[in-house]
């Protein structure tokens, strides 16, 4: 028999009991779209999480101060540390020629008022590097005076969401605020940023570091960012700025420097796992299905006892007998696998449209990945009904035992 003649054999076998040929299918494309569907899920955690990264900068080193090992646990985030960590030591960075840019930072809480309108938000005390570090861009206005770090000044760059909450429809630029205890004058509105690694950047305000510092009342910082030039001297950076804090604070080893890239490739392992775990998991639900078309086919064999002694009783071979169940079973596993695709796109285009700041995509392996095992499940699960037909003597068969 040949190949167009089996398809034929095959797809009429199928179309003859469309109920067992349609729980079938379901079984199969339910299980493929959950494969594709969860590993878009975890692309799209990976994704997500890189470019909230990303935007925090590029070529990114992080200084806190604290030692890591110190205590074996992580940098303390606001406690007690063996030396605080100034200006002048953040300042003294930028002698490294691998070095760009330097931002020291103080943050805090603190109320912002104007009139009678007030909102706590986070303030961040920073220098005019802060914004080309962070890749903040200004709606209006201009960012922080390149000042000398330790003046302080009375001048603020606010979020745009605390610009609408404090001044409504009136003009922000060049009016006075209140934070704290201390009034600032506006000279810049940030552009619209949406959140980054959870802080909402349209509701904050930016000033003056050294002023900060005077606001919450701490000499110490809270980070300082290091840019470094280029991709190639990221390590170079890192070493040098260890080794001047080394020489500022008496030779102690007492700050935590982390690269932004070490963090990134940290965060692709664990999310790629993740993406790889949730999709074995969901392969599972293949191989469920593997099981039923085993199952149902088993009791197909025994409804067409009579089908298969005619064949058989016509000249037919085991071994073409053997190959039309089997070609039932894989075509039913692809059109499942087909259908599940469809399904899975589906569903991908609708969590798009429900989440649309979430970048949700199947990785490139995920579709031809699922539609492999479906099929491999198909033709494994087929063997045993398969070989059960094609060993029926024709008899036996033709009398209907």
């Amino acid at each position: 028999m040949r190949t167009p003649d089996l398809i034929s054999f095959a797809l009429r076998s199928l179309s003859g009991a469309r109920t067992r040929t349609l729980l079938m299918l379901l079984a199969m494309s339910i299980g493929v779209a959950s494969v594709v569907l969860l590993t878009a899920l975890g692309e799209g955690a990976r994704r997500y999480v890189v470019g909230e990264f990303a935007q925090l900068g590029t070529h990114l080193l992080i200084m806190l101060p604290g030692r890591s090992e110190t205590t074996g646990g992580a940098p303390p985030l606001l406690g007690a540390t063996p030396r605080d960590l100034t200006l002048d030591d953040a300042m003294a960075l930028l002698r490294e020629r691998s070095i760009l840019r330097v931002a020291p930072l103080t943050v805090g809480n603190a109320p912002v008022s104007h009139g009678s309108r007030e909102r706590e938000v986070t303030v961040i005390g920073a220098t005019a590097d802060f914004f080309p570090i962070r890749h903040l861009t200004i709606g209006s206005g201009k960012g922080l005076p390149a000042l000398d770090p330790g003046r302080g000044a009375n001048v603020v760059v606010i979020g745009s969401g605390l610009r609408r909450e404090l001044f409504g429809g009136q003009r922000a630029l060049g009016q006075w605020v209140r934070i704290d205890d201390r009034r600032f004058r506006v000279i810049g509105i940030l552009g619209e940023g949406g959140e980054s690694l959870g802080q909402n950047l349209d509701d904050m305000a930016v000033i003056p570091v050294a002023s900060a510092q005077v606001v919450f009342d701490t000499p110490s910082l809270f980070r300082v960012l290091i840019q470094a030039r280029g991709e190639d001297d990221i390590e170079r950076a890192k070493k040098a700025a260890r080794e001047i804090i080394r020489e500022r604070h008496d030779g102690e080893d007492d700050v935590t420097i982390i690269s932004q890239d070490a963090l990134l490739s940290t965060f692709d392992k664990i999310l790629g796992a993740l993406t790889y775990t949730v999709g074995g998991i969901a392969a599972i639900s293949l191989v469920v299905a593997g099981i039923l078309i085993m199952n149902v086919m088993l009791v197909a064999v025994s409804q067409r006892v009579a089908e298969i002694g005619l064949l058989k009783a016509l000249g037919a071979p085991e071994r073409q007998v053997l190959r039309l169940f089997l070609v039932e079973s894989v075509m039913l596993a692809a059109a499942g696998a087909a259908l599940g695709v469809l399904i899975a796109a589906a569903g991908i285009l609708a969590l798009r449209e429900v989440f649309p700041t979430f970048p949700i995509a199947a990785p490139l392996w995920a579709t031809p990945a699922a539609v492999g095992v479906a099929i491999v499940t198909g033709l494994v699960f087929g063997v045993l009904p398969a070989r059960r037909a094609a060993r029926l003597d024709p008899v036996r068969a033709l009398s209907g035992r």
